[in-house]
């Protein structure tokens, strides 16, 4: 259900810091191709490349952002042949099944699940500053998962994933991962209030 809108982000920065290319998932969340994304995976990027579930590609550009959410709306210069936008759901609750997809560590398409452990959580941003009323789940994510959709069990979008909790500081999966709550995350794209 979630494919025809999960998109692949590859960004290119070497120009800027020498850190070379990123990947990251997002989106789609309207009939327009706004695609909503973790602003850590687009952010200070020379280029933005867009992947779409039909094939095609496309550059991007960041058209809104809200730092304080690590959230990033992007427009890329054409979208698929036939835009599907995700379905947006509501909030969830602790216990409630759990699914995020996204492209972890190259691998595209993939689907991990689990449940919602906490709600309203706070953990620090890529860049430094604490977020706060976040999604807790232990539905595993890896670097390439960062901007894609966290599900619930009808489809639904229910978040944007954007961190996973490592004490030792290493981009790899420990059992809890965070998403942006959906209405928090669809504001910065006038999605549907939910």
């Amino acid at each position: 259900q979630i494919l025809p809108s999960l998109v692949q982000i590859e960004t290119d920065d070497s120009a800027a810091n020498g850190s070379g290319q990123g990947l990251g998932a997002g989106v789609i969340v309207n009939r327009n191709g706004t695609i909503l994304t973790a602003l850590h995976v687009v952010e200070g990027a020379q280029t933005i490349r867009v992947s779409f579930a039909d094939g095609s590609t496309s550059e991007a550009a960041i058209a809104s952002a809200d730092p304080p959410n690590d959230i990033a709306v992007l427009m890329p210069q054409r979208g698929p042949e036939v835009i599907v936008p995700a379905v947006l759901g509501g909030g969830g609750r602790v216990g409630d099944e759990a699914y995020a997809i996204g492209h972890p560590l190259g691998y595209s398409g993939s689907l991990t699940s689990g449940i919602i452990s906490g709600l309203d959580r706070a953990t620090k941003a890529p860049n430094g500053a604490t977020m706060r009323g976040l999604i807790q789940f232990d539905a595993a994510v890896n670097p390439g998962n960062s901007g894609g959709p966290l599900l619930n069990r009808a489809g639904q979008v229910i978040g944007i994933v954007t961190a996973l909790a490592n004490p030792s500081h290493d981009d790899y999966f420990i059992g809890i991962g965070f998403a942006v709550p959906i209405g928090t995350a669809g504001g910065a794209a006038n999605a549907p209030p939910k």
